[in-house]
């Protein structure tokens, strides 16, 4: 197995797209960190699943929208590890407002919680962990993004949620410059329009179906999945610093803005 002896932390993976990189990077052989927020039964769930597959687990409670909590999901992560520490950390966590919203009509709240989740706490992760993967001289960082996020243009009712995402992209490629020299590769993944269920299912489940936004079939979980575990192989050494769309070719902005009037 690829992977095994290594150890990753999944922010935000009792279900969806962390879940499913979760279980691809135990099938790899990682031992595995799941983070979750409110859904512990999911989380429990999982973490048997994973055992099931060979692998250590533990489940950590953090909300990610709470730098202090971040920080402790952080440390108890590295102390379960023990002497190997976090080799791999998947910020897959990201809160997303899914009502249609004018910057106007945001609430200070719901500012700081978006900016928090999506970039700060990013970054305190990062740094937090960086240290132990410097002195192992072997790392890798995947942040995500959405489609298109390296272009940085304007996305209407979803301001705030983009501006972290785009801060966020500069971020990772200045950190993979700085960390080359170290092992440590930075990439962010930037998934399309990937739907419900759809986050937790494989190719194969949606091969034959048609999707309603775009040609072809529905991406799946199993797409992104994919990817984050070959970025994660020791050979993928030189993938650094990029920004991978999966998204089938689907642009979510422009269809939303071509629908939508402010």
């Amino acid at each position: 197995m690829e992977l095994k002896g290594r150890t990753a932390l999944i922010t935000g993976s009792a279900k969806g797209l962390g879940k499913r990189v979760a279980l691809e990077l135990a099938r790899q052989g990682c031992s595995i960190v799941l983070n979750y927020n409110t859904s512990e039964r999911e989380a429990r769930t999982l973490q048997e699943e994973l055992r099931q597959l060979g692998v250590r687990t533990e489940a950590i409670q953090a909300d990610m929208t709470i730098p202090e909590e971040a920080e402790r999901l952080a440390q108890e992560a590295e102390a379960w590890s023990g002497a190997n520490g976090i080799d791999i950390l998947i910020n897959n966590a990201g809160p997303f407002i899914h009502e249609r919203r004018l910057f106007s009509r945001y609430s200070r709240e719901d500012i700081i919680s978006l900016v928090n989740g999506n970039l700060l706490s990013v970054m305190l992760l990062d740094q937090l962990l960086l240290k132990g993967m410097r002195a192992r001289r072997w790392g890798r960082i995947i942040h995500f993004g959405f489609g298109h996020a390296g272009e940085a243009r304007s996305w209407p009712y979803r301001a705030v949620y983009a501006a972290a995402k785009t801060g966020l992209v500069s971020f990772t490629k200045t950190l993979a410059a700085e960390e080359a020299a170290y092992g440590i590769t930075v990439n962010m993944i930037c998934p399309g329009d990937i739907r419900g269920m759809n986050k937790e299912r494989s190719i194969e489940e949606a091969v034959e179906e048609e999707c309603e936004m775009q040609p072809g079939r529905p991406g799946t979980g199993e797409d992104v999945s994919r990817v984050i575990a070959f970025l994660c192989q020791c050979r993928s050494d030189y993938l650094t610093g990029n920004l991978i769309d999966v998204n089938g070719g689907f642009d979510p902005i422009i269809v939303n803005r071509r629908n939508q009037s402010i």
